[in-house]
């Protein structure tokens, strides 16, 4: 059936780690008619690395501003092809970015990055979610703020993180000066995209929002937004000016960041004025595009995991240890946003195939089919192994970006895809003991929904998520979840809507195929889980030995047991 001439539309434009993308929605059913991707040129995929260093990663600024002009200048150019489309009918735009990622900039709000002087200076470039170069300043954020009279971390899980605003500001006051005294201000990347493609980048006006300040930099109503100057100065004077120079208010993407410049609209093919919302990361507003309510965990699986919930406001709430944040607003405007995750997980794969696969796997074709198709053909414990996934650190429950990876159970007989299907069960249990925590807590998971580039591809890897966590997956009816979130948010500030849940509710949608737990294998991965929650308890300790030989001896039974049927 042709669709009405009358059609509107918004764009959501999607940030992630190695590439922007972006996609023209029709705001009617939430069906997709255009979409461009944009590969970051600087580093690689997109990433700034030092190899003296494994827990640095940085980005170049330039490139998120290339990669607005160009995502969407193509997107607009493909949407124009459809006949039911008119640029006339673009009624907004929202914009996710990963994050915590801040930008150094100077007093127009200008990245450093982008000054010939600081080109090569890396500490002047985007600091990337994933560098853990500040797991000092973390911990000590952590200590004074776990004895503060606000209770700061009350709203974060208890811990601060390596990844997050406040330590990498302060490692990089403590380890490259120079920029930290050119730098006017800092500014989320999430924050940043919006206010530079409507011509607002002044840190002084720009529309901060409350998914980044209330999940990252410890910003809470409670206390009067971000942290006390007293409390910042406590860590190091300098930061107070940083608090200054940061917006008092911080505000959820159903508000107007301000409109397309001139200059942007230009570029991109797009009339002046559309109105930009106010941006957030790119798993809240994934949730957002996967549908996301209460009871419903939406995991948004990609290099990382983010697993997201909701609840409501009207209802008391109590503090969770171990998450990422309980902020008001910052997924659904009006309900709490819960945030937990994984560190690394697509990353995890990828490590094992580009480093240890063996060549038979990856001299033709994808080396990741064809371990896939070997793993799969693995019976649950049947390997003898166990793994912790804990390869880029663990971000919940225990907060801790210097725990590495674990692999127990080894032998001369060990098989590369045996080793596969362990790292994807381990990542599997570490998302289990996610929902355990969010349930121990009062918050029910009624159902899980995934979304990103390995719940669409992947079918291998969402069978043992739903046999391991032993309950039905949900993949998302969007390819694009993350960038139909922002659309999403495009259409409300628009006037599509009158808010999320409405535009939610025509918008969004699940896949038919539904992953269901088998149950010889969930009884199996029931025993297996056991085990790995003593390894993970053991070695979120100091002292792990007598665990880890309990848990070999029975990692062992488990084992022989499967393999005799």
């Amino acid at each position: 059936m042709a669709k009405s001439s009358s059609q509107r539309f918004s764009i959501g434009v999607d940030y992630g780690t190695n590439s922007v993308r972006a996609l023209m929605v029709d705001v009617t059913d939430g069906s997709e008619i255009a979409s461009s991707v944009f590969n970051y040129p600087s580093g690689e995929a997109g990433v700034l690395l030092d190899p003296k260093d494994p827990n640095l990663a940085r980005q170049n600024p330039a490139d998120y501003i290339q990669g607005f002009y160009t995502s969407v200048r193509q997107a607009v150019a493909a949407a124009k092809k459809k006949k039911e489309f008119q640029i006339e009918q673009v009624v907004g735009i929202g914009i996710d970015t990963t994050g915590s990622t801040p930008i150094p900039v100077d007093r127009t709000g200008t990245p450093l990055a982008l000054d010939p002087k600081y080109q090569k200076d890396m500490a002047a470039n985007a600091w990337l979610w994933k560098d853990h170069t500040s797991h000092a300043e973390a911990a000590e954020i952590t200590a004074k703020a776990a004895k503060h009279k606000d209770a700061y971390l009350t709203k974060c899980g208890g811990t601060y993180s390596s990844e997050w605003f406040w330590s990498k500001i302060l490692h990089c006051k403590r380890t490259t000066p120079k920029v930290f005294q050119a730098a006017y201000a800092w500014v989320e990347m999430a924050d940043y995209i919006p206010a530079f493609v409507t011509g607002n980048t002044d840190p002084h006006t720009i529309q901060r929002s409350i998914c980044a300040a209330g999940h990252k930099a410890m910003y809470n109503d409670a206390w009067d937004g971000l942290p006390s100057e007293r409390f910042l100065a406590s860590l190091d004077k300098d930061l107070v000016a940083v608090r200054r120079r940061y917006a008092n208010r911080a505000v959820p993407s159903d508000q107007i960041a301000g409109h397309l410049s001139a200059a942007t609209a230009k570029k991109v093919g797009l009339p002046v004025d559309i109105p930009v919302s106010v941006g957030a990361f790119d798993a809240h507003m994934g949730a957002v595009g996967a549908g996301i309510k209460r009871g419903t965990l939406v995991k948004i699986i990609g290099t990382s995991t983010c697993d997201m919930m909701v609840a409501p406001m009207d209802q008391p709430l109590v503090d969770i240890p171990g998450l990422c944040g309980i902020v008001p607003g910052s997924i659904i405007p009006g309900m709490y946003g819960l945030e937990a995750g994984q560190s690394a997980v697509g990353d995890i794969f990828n490590w094992f195939v580009s480093h240890l696969a063996p060549a038979e796997f990856t001299a033709k074709g994808d080396p990741h089919a064809n371990l896939t198709r070997a793993a799969e053909q693995i019976q649950p414990g049947a390997s003898g192994l166990l793994a912790l996934d804990w390869n880029n650190g663990n971000r919940t429950v225990l907060v801790d970006p210097l725990l590495t990876g674990l692999l127990v159970g080894q032998t001369l007989h060990t098989s590369a895809p045996e080793v596969y299907r362990t790292l994807v069960e381990a990542t599997a249990f570490g998302g289990l003991t996610i929902i355990n925590r969010f349930e121990e807590y009062g918050v029910e998971v009624k159902e899980v929904i995934n979304c990103g580039g390995i719940a669409e591809k992947n079918p291998f890897v969402m069978q043992i998520y739903a046999d391991v966590c032993n309950r039905p997956m949900k993949i998302s009816r969007s390819a694009q979840t993350c960038a139909l979130g922002a659309a999403i948010f495009g259409a409300v500030i628009g006037g599509a809507y009158k808010n999320v849940e409405q535009a939610q509710r025509k918008m969004t949608g699940v896949k038919d195929k539904v992953f269901r737990p088998v149950k010889n294998h969930a009884a199996v991965y029931a025993e297996l889980y056991k085990l790995y929650q003593q390894l993970h308890d053991a070695f979120g300790k100091a002292n792990y030995r007598t665990t880890l030989h309990h848990v070999m001896k029975d990692l062992i039974a488990v084992r022989n047991r499967v393999r005799k049927g």
